[in-house]
């Protein structure tokens, strides 16, 4: 999940999308205009070389004026489709493991919907009666967040990481957003609680909501979102990472820990009283120098 920016050409107080309606308004006023008469002195005699001027000024006024500068969508233009293209290339994917590609999410609604629902199948605490209604209630719930922190999050700020199988013929088999089969939501954060453990930082990646479809877990899913997510933490310049995971969860605590994560809080005893889990805070640190992370 590349960043669209309007090109560095662009003068400052001209947007992209100003500039693309001053060039369409433009292009569509020289395209009607009928070509004006030639003078009577010039006509039969250079009329080749008037025809190559108006082509020229046609082109400068399609153009903007302006040689190389590309009339650039917005990004509100493509925020609500990602780019616009179905992300299946393999330079798509922040990473590639165990036959599984993480990209970021694509923002239509279908792939959304499907993010929802897995992270609702990995969350949702079955009920004894009308578990049903209950289940699509809370996966509404789960959706609604998710548009919300998409439609007001920076695009460097938040991301939500989609797992696939990054095997073409895997993909081919089903619509795109049926291949999602595992998600995980990254938040750049800056929490005094957990900057306090964190040498020299102002800010880190939170890693949250990491969810696998049930019939796919054990096939090193999670892994590959874990790595992903390490990806994106250095293609934003964050040095550290932070989870959260319940203490009495030991599969979730076992793979953080083999990722490389470690315990450094956890939570008073006071939360149980309220009949809430206890959790613990896990953080890494990324194994890499300054002139690394300038590099990046």
């Amino acid at each position: 999940m590349a960043v669209l920016r309007a090109s560095p050409l662009l003068p400052q107080s001209l947007s992209p999308s100003s500039t693309c309606r001053s060039v369409t308004a433009a292009a569509l006023a020289a395209r009607a205009a009928p070509p004006a008469p030639l003078p009577p002195s010039s006509r039969g005699v250079k009329t080749g070389i008037h025809d190559r001027a108006r082509k020229r000024l046609l082109a400068r006024r399609t153009s903007g004026g302006r040689k190389g500068v590309p009339c650039l969508p917005t990004e509100k233009e493509v925020g609500v489709t990602g780019g616009g293209e179905e992300q299946e290339n393999d330079e798509e994917y922040l990473v590639r493991e165990s036959g599984w590609g993480v990209r970021r999410m694509g923002r239509v609604g279908e792939e959304m919907r499907r993010v929802a629902l897995v992270q609702a199948e990995a969350f949702h605490v079955p009920v004894a009666l009308f578990n049903d209604f209950f289940f699509n209630f809370f996966k509404a719930e789960v959706l609604s967040a998710l548009i919300y922190r998409v439609r007001n999050s920076p695009l460097n700020r938040y991301a939500c990481l989609v797992a696939e199988a990054a095997k073409a013929a895997s993909r081919m088999s089903m619509a795109p957003f049926e291949n999602i089969v595992g998600v995980v939501d990254c938040t750049v954060q800056d929490e005094d609680d957990i900057l306090k453990h964190l040498k020299g930082a102002d800010e880190y990646l939170y890693v949250s909501g990491i969810a696998v479809l049930p019939s796919f877990r054990r096939r090193k899913v999670g892994t590959a979102l874990l790595k992903a997510c390490e990806a994106l933490a250095l293609q934003w310049r964050h040095r550290f990472m932070a989870l959260r995971a319940y203490e009495d969860d030991d599969s979730a605590r076992g793979l953080y820990a083999k990722a490389g994560y470690r315990v450094v809080s956890r939570d008073p005893d006071w939360v149980t009283w309220v009949g809430r889990r206890r959790r613990v805070l896990m953080i890494k640190e990324l194994p890499v120098h300054d002139h690394q992370m300038e590099q990046q």
